[in-house]
């Protein structure tokens, strides 16, 4: 009979010997006829893509599954953008691309070859704000102000729909023309979140420009 000592020195020698075992089939032969060659990871497909940012016409060659959002941030060092969700749910990316309002992040940059793109940096200049811009300063219609961006290009977007006659689901209830109204502003304003809360003030600077602007 087995004592005590001697059935776990037997079944450390099981557990030592199936470990080694397993250790030996498991080893690739370093050279020979039979050993695979190391894959090569291909490149991503590239492509050149040219717009104009802010002004300035811009070229990149980029990884064509390259967004807008980071052709911006992480090429251009255009940062003002901001990448909040990065899946199209929060507007702290938005900028504006031939004069319409877009998430820079549901878009790929090769897909604006030729369009005109203003981010936040080609609206004003700290020495001679936009009007909006300004309207925010002086409303506190911001706190953190990592969705600011966002909220101004917006802003200044959703000012030109409504002088457009562009519909929302307000004035499509309505049936009316449009009007420059809290109501209207916060439904068109509705997909740039502020985590913050600093709503109100964001709809009176918004109307404070419009005013100016009537």
């Amino acid at each position: 009979m087995q004592t005590p000592g001697d059935f776990d020195l037997s079944r450390r020698g099981v557990l030592v010997g199936g470990a080694a075992s397993v250790a030996a089939a498991t080893i690739v032969p370093a050279g020979g006829a039979d050993a695979a060659p190391a894959a090569t990871p291909a490149s991503p497909p590239t492509a050149k893509v040219r717009f104009d940012v802010n002004g300035t016409a811009r070229e990149l060659e980029l990884d064509t599954r390259t967004s807008l959002l980071d052709a911006l941030r992480e090429h251009l060092q255009l940062t003002g953008t901001k990448k909040g969700c990065d899946h199209g749910q929060c507007g702290a990316c938005t900028v504006i691309v031939d004069g319409r309002r877009i998430n820079s992040c549901l878009t790929l940059a090769v897909m604006h070859e030729g369009d005109r793109i203003t981010t936040i940096e080609g609206l004003g200049l700290p020495d001679k704000l936009h009007p909006m811009q300004a309207a925010f300063i002086e409303h506190d219609g911001y706190q953190c102000g990592y969705c600011t961006p966002g909220q101004i290009c917006s802003a200044v977007a959703v000012l030109d729909e409504i002088r457009a006659g562009v519909p929302s689901h307000v004035t499509a209830d309505l049936g009316a023309a449009p009007q420059i109204s809290a109501p209207e502003l916060r439904e068109r304003m509705s997909g740039n979140i502020c985590r913050c809360g600093a709503y109100s003030n964001i709809i009176d600077a918004i109307t404070d420009v419009a005013g100016a602007k009537a």
